[in-house]
């Protein structure tokens, strides 16, 4: 029953479309053979789930959704008309406990959402399939062994007890949306003949530049002339003493495979030839991935064929919770934003559920690294139960078996928060960290993906599993504990595999359209507010502190005396907070290898912890990551007493001649000081240099000495190719804080069209403020940034649906009430 054989030259056909559905309450029929017509049945895709069946039958309400958890249902598909013979029923993924019939009869009983399978049929021409999905609510009441801890973030105890994402079962941190039904393809295979079964596919990159390609498989032909192949060369395959079809490929001088902030993503074709015909076994990427612990064994940096990886980028949710999508057309516009703002690092978390092959094929491709939490959270898992073991061992070996070859996976980790959840309950190290991560999973990653480093836990390392200055940190000092932004630094974080968690607004379109509500005081509005179960406060409270902090105003009185102005600096916030937050871990010298922000995406619509909104349109401070994340970056960190840094970075692989600017204006125009420096910044490198050097005497720049009063409001640092007009990067210090640099800056703009693309050409006389670009015709390349004076920008649009016309909207800034249409 297990689908983990390839079949070769096979005749697949996706059953995709021709399936009803009936949802009934639990148990009420034991078979098919009980359902009787006329029971109301609703047409039903595949791959997708019961909710989203229902939403498109006008049954179920996405926004106020009702428990399904506590349903059966049942999908049926005639396959009346298909040629008779033998045939494979392939199903990649049922939710949860399922029941396969064929005409009738049951062929297969399922128990684990992460399952394949394969189901041998003889068709008649006259058959049916029907499934029967059981209701979850029985299975996780059910008794098992006693629990030494109850997370609070789940609304079950008994999920740790079933193979089944949390995703829907986390009230606060997703919608209520239990997921339900066969979410992953059912496909009809009719086979030519040549099975591969536990096909193994690794691909490395050995230290002088070598390509090493290894393939080994079982088949069911006795004798065959077979090779592995890659471009020009092939290796034969031999079989052991086993029976194990085995072939091992040198490949001198290959295009290795880089995250695509630090080269190319170089892939190649590898094939099984048989008997002289060629089959292809996909593309792979020859890489080498490392995790260094550095001398005291407490650090966490990740090497890609020997370079250090500053990673950056987001936890994923999910590409639609209602289908839990996992098709290529779903995820690529949602990891086209990823490379776009220059994330090179996408975590899947242990809450969510697994990502398809898809998904993988994409980030190969892309040059983006994903981090792979398998599917344990905060539970105190049955590690003692043997079918829950064995159940484990399937899914592992399934869903690696998935990415064979795939260069992108870059890191497998036990799970989320289990470690941490234990921890924080004051248990000792001996209850909470079990055999499970230590033990079975890390020996099942190390057999099925050897090339892939392991991580026990997500967070791990130090005095306590959640210590931010050892091993792998979640890290929230700066957001939800409420820390300075000094706390970045003084935590000594090494990598934070997730952080920065914020309720983050949407634009006004994405508000005035699916959530058209009083912000902050409607219910609906605070309903999407993430929290933490049982907390007396949520992540709206967590901005309105740095608003507050930032930029000096009340923000519970000004969200009832000016709520536009308030959703103005929250917009502008939380892009602050992350552009300065990663100064300081990417500055020269930052003991910070790493940073991945909670989250990528909303789930629905509203202020959610996303980067972008659930409709696909970026957020503020996905704009702020995008300038952060830059492989080539200028930034400026205070010193206090020592002054401001400047830091240049380049994470290419070639030099730049560039050119180095720094000012400090008062009144927003007027230059106090000035400097300038040409450099020549060397390939994979970084370096740090006092602005005093740049001005080449002293000069108060943060203001740290207070030597009479402040001469300037804010300090510019402009990083440029040698001998050309055009920014590389910008950064920019405020040593009195926002507040006192928000002018009332007068900001013009001309609208250009070359070549059928849209630019808005903008300048302002003075320092203009997290400025903003609005229009619903097209969405601005870059936004809520700042604007220095005298400084014109090109900003691109582009079209949202195609649309080609002259494009209307706004822009604004903050502490300037002046409008500009365009």
């Amino acid at each position: 029953m297990s689908a983990s054989i390839r079949y070769l030259d096979a005749d697949t056909r996706p059953l995709e479309a021709g399936w009803t559905l009936l949802v009934t309450e639990a148990g009420r029929y034991a078979s098919p053979k009980d359902v009787h017509r006329p029971a109301a049945r609703i047409p039903a895709m595949v791959p997708g789930t019961v909710a989203g069946a229902l939403t498109a039958a006008g049954l179920f309400d996405p926004k106020h959704p009702h428990p399904l958890h506590d349903r059966d249902a049942w999908y049926f598909r005639s396959l009346e008309g298909e040629k008779s013979g033998h045939a494979i029923l392939r199903m990649e993924g049922l939710s949860t406990f399922a029941e396969v019939y064929i005409n009738g009869e049951l062929r297969l009983s399922s128990d684990n959402m992460f399952h394949s399978h394969d189901v041998d049929l003889v068709l008649s021409g006259h058959d049916e399939i029907a499934i029967c999905f059981r209701a979850l609510e029985p299975h996780l009441s059910r008794k098992g062994p006693r629990a030494r801890w109850r997370p609070q973030m789940m609304d079950h105890q008994g999920l740790r007890l079933v193979r089944t994402t949390p995703l829907g079962h986390m009230p606060g941190w997703c919608p209520e949306i239990h997921p339900v039904g066969p979410f992953r393809p059912i496909n009809l295979i009719r086979s030519t003949g040549i099975a591969l079964s536990n096909l193994d596919l690794i691909a490395d990159l050995d230290e002088q530049g070598t390509g090493l390609l290894k393939l080994a498989f079982s088949i069911d032909r006795s004798e065959s002339d077979m090779a592995l192949q890659c471009g020009v060369h092939s290796a034969p395959l031999i079989a052991n003493a086993d029976g194990i079809w085995q072939a091992s490929l040198d490949i001198p001088d290959v295009a290795p495979w880089w995250p695509h902030t630090h080269g190319k993503p170089d892939l190649h074709e590898a094939k099984l030839v048989i008997d002289g015909k060629p089959y292809t076994l996909g593309l792979v990427g020859f890489r080498r991935i490392t995790i260094d612990r550095g001398s005291d064994g407490q650090d966490f940096a990740l090497h890609v064929n020997g370079e250090k990886i500053f990673c950056r980028g987001a936890v994923w949710t999910n590409a639609d919770i209602l289908k839990l999508s996992g098709q290529a057309e779903d995820y690529a516009p949602w990891l086209s934003h990823a490379v776009n703002a220059g994330m090179n690092m996408i975590r899947i978390g242990g809450t969510m559920t697994y990502e398809s092959a898809d998904f993988f094929r994409l980030c190969d491709r892309l040059g983006i690294m994903v981090w792979q939490d398998l599917i344990f959270a905060n539970f105190d898992y049955p590690i003692a139960e043997e079918p829950f073991i064995q159940s484990v061992r399937r899914e592992i070996k399934q869903r690696l078996g998935d990415t064979n070859g795939s260069p992108s996976l870059a890191v497998l980790c036990g799970g989320s928060e289990v470690y941490q959840q234990g921890a924080m309950l004051g248990l000792p190290e001996r209850i909470w960290k079990t055999s499970l991560f230590d033990g079975t999973l890390q020996h099942l990653c190390a057999e099925e993906r050897p090339d892939v480093p392991f991580v026990e836990n997500s967070p791990s390392g130090g005095a306590m599993p959640f210590s931010p200055d050892s091993g792998v940190t979640h890290y929230y000092g700066v957001g939800a504990y409420c820390r300075p932004l000094e706390d970045a630094r003084r935590a000594n974080v090494r990598f934070a595999a997730e952080c920065l968690a914020f309720a983050n607004v949407p634009e006004q379109r994405t508000l005035d359209t699916h959530l058209p509500v009083a912000a902050v005081h409607h219910p609906d509005w605070k309903a999407r507010v993430p929290r933490d179960r049982g907390a007396s406060w949520d992540f709206e409270d967590i901005r309105d502190h740095y608003i507050h902090t930032l930029y000096d105003v009340d923000p519970a009185r000004l969200r009832r005396e000016d709520p536009g102005r308030y959703l103005q600096l929250s917009r502008a916030v939380t892009a602050e907070v992350v552009t300065d937050t990663y100064a300081e871990w990417r500055r020269h010298g930052s003991s910070c290898n790493g940073a991945l922000v909670w989250t990528f995406q909303d789930l629905q619509p509203g202020p959610g912890w996303g980067v972008i909104d659930s409709t696909g349109e970026p957020k503020s401070i996905w704009y702020a990551l995008k300038r952060a994340f830059r492989p080539i970056q200028v930034l400026l960190t205070d010193e206090g007493t020592n002054g401001l840094d400047v830091h240049v970075l380049n994470e290419t692989p070639v030099a730049i001649a560039a050119e180095l600017d720094i000012i400090c204006l008062r009144d927003g125009r007027q230059r106090v000081i000035s400097g300038k420096r040409s450099l020549t910044i060397a390939p994979r490198s970084s370096q740090s240099i006092p602005a005093t050097d740049l001005f080449g005497a002293f000069f108060d720049t943060p203001y740290a000495f207070r030597f009479g009063p402040p001469s300037h409001e804010v300090t510019i640092a402009s990083l440029r190719h040698a001998g050309e007009d055009a920014l590389l990067a910008e950064a920019f210090h405020f040593p009195r804080g926002r507040k006192t640099a928000a002018f009332p800056a007068l900001v013009t703009a001309e609208l250009m069209e070359e070549k059928g693309q849209w630019f808005l050409d903008i300048e302002s006389e003075c320092f203009a403020q997290s400025v903003h670009i609005a229009s619903d015709q097209v969405r601005a390349d870059d936004n809520w940034f700042h604007l220095a004076p005298a400084c014109k920008r090109r900003i691109r649009l582009i079209s949202r649906d195609g649309q080609s016309g002259k494009p209307e909207g706004e822009i604004t800034a903050v502490g300037s009430g002046q409008i500009i249409r365009f």
